[in-house]
């Protein structure tokens, strides 16, 4: 036994002996294989992130296919890196090269310093490239010029310094540039991109400058000095006449440059396309699609939602039809195809550039535009599909939300409207904030959708009036009185939102609802956020909580939400809080205050509008009678175009 038991010890003790020296070379590494996560990591490491927004990029991951601020394809390929206004600090790491498939690179409005890396030039998928707004400094890499696929390029309000490469003048796909207001100094090339901006580079010269290079003059340029003597006296007054007329140009062109360049400056955050005008082939489609949209045809979106098929209408509203589609390459989207839609040609560039600043709206609780078709009748947006569909059919559908995702949402929503009214220059207003225009991810993430489509499609309307764009129940008092919207439109918006959340219930509930939740004060029709006032006056705030939450909600929480929404839904919109703060209240931060402010005595209220006034059309909206075979067809809350709520992806 003895002999036994000191046979197997030895052995315990000769085998890893053997394989070590029998193969020297196996190891076990925990680094992950996946050299796209070792390069994230880099990044990550190079970078500070203060607000923890690449908390989730695991190091011993091998997909980061489902981090934040990572996009990637249907081959589980990483193409898009965007993290813009994130406040994050630190420098780029050169390793960002070893993301081969990177197509975007959106860093913009953060505190980044060093050298823009020379590795930069390996990413030969590149499309755009947005470093605008933080503090990189240095040269700009000779290497940007070997990016063939770079269509969109913003590296301005840095403190970059050194000559202009003329590699960038080589980059055959370049649509727009903007290097303003940095450092740069010598002779600008001449870049191919079609809108182009170098303002405030004091030390900058040549074609594109109002300066001039300081180098020793051609002969080539004063022929008549090789001329005889008998010729010189013409030749003197010609170069008088020559450079009286000189002068007098360069004046006036120095004196215009001035001034485009003192409104420029007025204006160095306001970012402005120049498109050009609309290029159609044969068979009608754009040739050419703007900045980083993908450009579909009209034939590739035909074929993934077989021909628009009705089986496909997943959300209908007041923009168009919105409908289920998949690519050839098997990705899912949700195409929206849009109404009313002019053919100008004046109005085909408006709609090119709108769709281009909404393409550069990027955070991670908005719907992100992929892409378009603009097709003689046709207008067509791609976006991708939402799995969990909108915040209002989850409201309606089974299992219930929780409370926490409610209030996970809830923040997410507030949040891009932050995005969209204090990070966007100019800003965006939503005009048509609801329930069913906030969209769930596969980890009930909320993003939100139809931003900037109002306005989209205001351009084929008289530049006099505005069409009033949004949904009875979450407009604005004075949107709907005046046509004129702002931030504070939104706020409201997001208010009725927050009431929808804790409620469970549609803005105007239709009678069918009343009798399965209980109905709002008593029975009977109305307007949610009359009846939530009335309760939450008469401290009876437990009458307005879902009944599909049960008893797992937090009673402080739901009545501090209530609050926040009564607070987003006050007459005035001078009296409603920014987004910003929409956002501190909802993480506990300064609700107190904002009640205590806002339950101080009010001034007299205005003397009641004539029947003639436009406010009127509130009032009469919003008395909403039912008659007995119901106002409802479908269940869906309605628009003020008389048509149903939209949601953009996802079940009904």
């Amino acid at each position: 036994m003895a002999s036994s038991k000191l046979f197997y010890t030895l052995l315990s003790w000769l085998l890893p002996l053997f394989f070590s020296l029998s193969f020297p070379t196996f190891t076990f590494s925990s680094e992950p294989l996946n050299p796209e996560v070792e390069a994230l990591i880099a990044i990550r490491r190079d970078l500070r992130d203060p607000h923890g927004v690449l908390s989730n990029w695991d190091e011993d991951s091998v997909d980061p296919c489902s981090w934040a601020m990572i996009t990637c394809s249907s081959l589980n390929l990483v193409i898009a890196f965007g993290a813009p206004s994130q406040s994050l600090s630190g420098t780029l790491s050169g390793r960002i090269s070893n993301l081969t498939n990177l197509q975007q690179v959106l860093l913009q409005n953060n505190n980044i310093t060093g050298e823009l890396p020379q590795e930069l030039g390996l990413l030969q998928k590149l499309q755009t490239l947005d470093l605008s707004n933080n503090g990189f400094s240095g040269p700009l890499p000779e290497s940007l010029g070997r990016l063939s696929n770079l269509r969109y390029l913003r590296l301005n309000n840095n403190s970059l310094s050194g000559a202009f490469p003329a590699t960038l003048s080589k980059i055959p796909q370049l649509t727009f540039l903007d290097l303003s207001y940095n450092n740069l100094s010598g002779p600008v090339p001449l870049f191919p991109a079609r809108t182009f901006n170098i303002v405030g580079n004091p030390l900058i010269c040549g074609t594109h400058s109002t300066q001039e290079c300081s180098r020793t003059p051609s002969p080539i340029s004063l022929p008549f000095l090789l001329e005889s003597s008998k010729k010189r006296s013409k030749g003197r007054k010609l170069a008088v006449a020559m450079g009286t007329s000189l002068g007098v140009s360069t004046l006036l062109l120095l004196t215009v440059s001035f001034l485009l360049w003192r409104r420029t400056k007025k204006q160095k955050h306001k970012f402005v396309l120049g498109i050009n005008e609309t290029e159609y082939d044969d068979d009608g489609e754009v040739v050419a699609a703007p900045g980083n949209l993908r450009q579909f045809t009209l034939r590739e979106l035909l074929h993934a939602t077989d021909g628009f098929n009705r089986r496909n209408v997943i959300g209908k509203g007041g923009f168009g039809n919105v409908y289920k589609g998949r690519l050839s390459d098997g990705t899912a989207v949700a195409v929206k195809r849009l109404k009313d839609v002019g053919g100008s040609s004046g109005g085909e560039a408006q709609f090119r550039t709108e769709l281009e600043m909404i393409s550069l709206a990027v955070h991670r609780n908005l719907l992100r535009l992929i892409g378009f078709c603009a097709a003689p009748g046709e207008r067509l947006l791609v976006y991708p599909f939402m799995p969990n569909g909108s915040v209002a059919s989850r409201l309606r559908g089974k299992p219930p939300l929780d409370w926490n995702t409610r209030k996970q949402i809830a923040v997410g929503a507030a949040r891009g409207l932050v995005y969209l009214h204090e990070q966007c220059d100019p800003k965006i207003i939503h005009r048509d904030v609801k329930a069913a225009n906030v969209l769930l991810d596969e980890r009930c993430e909320a993003a939100v959708g139809d931003f900037g489509l109002a306005k989209l499609l205001d351009h084929g309307e008289s530049h006099v009036t505005t069409a009033v764009r949004g949904t009875v129940g979450h407009i604005a008092p004075e949107y709907l009185s005046t046509g004129q919207s702002s931030d504070k439109t939104d706020v409201f918006g997001f208010g009725v939102l927050l009431l929808e959340l804790v409620t469970g219930r549609r803005a105007i509930p239709p009678p069918a609802e009343h009798a399965n939740k209980g109905g709002c004060g008593g029975g009977g029709g109305g307007i949610m956020l009359d009846w939530v006032r009335k309760a939450h006056q008469e401290k009876r705030v437990e009458l307005l909580v879902d009944p599909d939450l049960g008893p797992t909600y937090d009673r402080i929480e739901v009545a501090e939400m209530v609050q926040v929404a009564l607070l987003c839904t006050q007459y005035l919109p001078a009296h409603r809080p920014k987004m910003s703060e929409v956002v501190r209240m909802l993480e506990g931060d300064g609700l107190a205050d904002k009640w205590e402010a806002s339950n101080r005595p009010p001034p007299p209220p205005p003397p009641p509008p004539p029947t003639d006034d436009p406010l009127s059309a509130y009032e009469n909206t919003y008395m909403i009678h039912y008659d007995d075979d119901g106002y409802w067809n479908d269940g869906d809350s309605r628009s003020i175009d008389e048509v149903e709520e939209m949601e953009l992806s996802g079940p009904r």
